[in-house]
């Protein structure tokens, strides 16, 4: 008995070591904060590839924090570094967003918006389609099932009369990468797809697609958020001068883009470089960034329309509850004080 005493005693402090172990990782040796920021090497993500490459957040945080950048390729891969306390802050797509404030309980919040729009439907170089009702007996790709494409894909079936034929409809959505996406057009193996920028522009440069939806006709007219600014709740409660700091600069970034377009482009190419080990074509480069917005509005009405049918659709198990998903005090404020329009 003794024995087994003083083993689940000894369970208990190895438990309470390494939560503050845990605890204590985001901070830096010199005990000041640490910020742990992650991001796509894309351009919807282009606030963080120009405030990374130019050192913009670092310096607003000056010496009270110091910035651990993190690369990631999937949505649902942030999602998972969140939960694991690895990540504080992260550009993200509204699909993986919705998924982890409901299966998290809200550990995470939307903070603000970051790109919108951007996202094409395509069909392959042989194959016309004039209505989305020839949609039917297609097979239509989307990069992953749950992200926005897939949402907007649907939203855009649902409304012509169509659903896929899991549903026991007659358009066949598959799965695949974005760069499988371009060798399955070019063989003949799928018939269409929705794809995100750059993506859209490579495959009408590369293998010679037509456009069924261009950005604008996709949903909304364009007006929906394709990548948000997300943060775990615990940090945003904690670190409110931090996230403050975090937002007055990723303002400041987008209005930067939004004026200086061409030496903005220099430099977020740059950095997909080298992240990717390869630049955009100038000509890849200017298509996409005229078929997206960058914007720090997360045009909540999307968010909430995408989290509805994600229930509609199975994705959720239910219509979630909502109500402290966003969290744009901090924003608005920032934009209180530079004298720009608050967002409601």
């Amino acid at each position: 008995m003794k024995i087994t005493r003083l083993l689940s005693i000894l369970a208990v402090v190895i438990i309470l070591v390494l939560g503050l172990t845990a605890c204590s990782s985001s901070e830096n040796e010199d005990g000041n904060s640490k910020v742990r920021i992650a991001h796509f090497p894309n351009i919807t993500h282009s606030q963080a590839l120009i405030g990374r490459i130019e050192g913009k957040y670092q310096n607003v945080f000056e010496d009270s924090a110091e910035i651990e950048w993190k690369t990631f390729n999937a949505g649902p891969s942030v999602i998972e570094a969140i939960f694991a306390g690895e990540v504080d802050i992260g550009y993200i797509g509204p699909g993986p967003a919705i998924n982890g404030y409901v299966r998290s309980g809200g550990d995470l919040q939307i903070i603000a918006g970051a790109t919108n729009a951007g996202a094409i439907l395509v069909s392959r170089k042989d194959l016309e389609i004039n209505e989305i009702e020839d949609l039917s007996g297609k097979r239509v790709a989307i990069p992953q099932f749950g992200n926005t494409q897939d949402l907007s894909l649907r939203i855009i079936l649902q409304q012509n009369g169509l659903k896929d034929t899991a549903k026991g409809g007659t358009v066949e959505i598959v799965q695949a990468e974005n760069p499988d996406i371009k060798t399955l057009l070019d063989k003949g193996e799928i018939d269409a797809a929705l794809v995100p920028e750059p993506w859209g522009s490579r495959l009408i440069d590369e293998i010679g697609v037509n456009v069924v939806l261009d950005y604008n006709q996709v949903w909304r007219d364009g007006n929906y958020s394709t990548a948000l600014v997300i943060a775990r709740t615990q940090f945003i409660q904690e670190h409110p001068d931090l996230v403050e700091k975090f937002l007055r600069t990723h303002v400041e970034l987008t209005d930067y883009i939004n004026n200086n377009p061409v030496e903005a482009k220099a430099i977020i190419n740059s950095k997909i470089k080298e992240l990717t080990q390869k630049a955009l074509d100038k000509d890849v480069l200017d298509a996409s960034f005229n078929r997206l917005n960058v914007t720090y509005d997360p045009e909540m009405d999307s968010v909430i329309e995408l989290a509805n049918l994600s229930a509609e659709i199975g994705f959720l198990k239910e219509k979630p509850d909502l109500k402290n998903l966003f969290n744009l005090n901090l924003l608005n404020k920032v934009l209180k004080e530079k004298n720009l329009d608050e967002i409601h």
